[in-house]
């Protein structure tokens, strides 16, 4: 499931990748949400441009809300000036759940 198509890897398994690298995770799930927005601004008929993520670090740990998603914007700045036209976040520490 890692790749889409002839050896390309799909931008869902860009930002999982990127993520794991960059941060220390307890829990990370990538949700692609490109079909919910067909036909809308910045949607592409291929897909793969709206993605919601929820992740769980304890690099998060102390951080407020805005920090914690300036840090995942960080690690996925190639995808954001690209493929990637909406990205919902959740980021929270270990301590609080997946709430976020």
């Amino acid at each position: 499931m890692s790749e889409k198509g002839c050896g390309i890897v799909s931008v869902k398994t860009q930002i999982e990748n990127k993520l794991q690298s960059a941060f220390q995770l307890n829990a990370l799930k990538v949700v692609d949400e490109s079909h919910l927005h067909a036909g809308h601004v910045g949607a592409r008929p291929e897909g793969e441009t709206h993605f919601r993520v929820t992740i769980v670090s304890p690099d998060f740990a102390g951080k407020s809300r805005v920090e914690r998603h300036r840090m995942v914007n960080a690690a996925l700045a190639e995808e954001l000036a690209g493929p990637v036209h909406a990205l919902a976040v959740h980021a929270s520490a270990p301590e609080e759940g997946e709430g976020g």
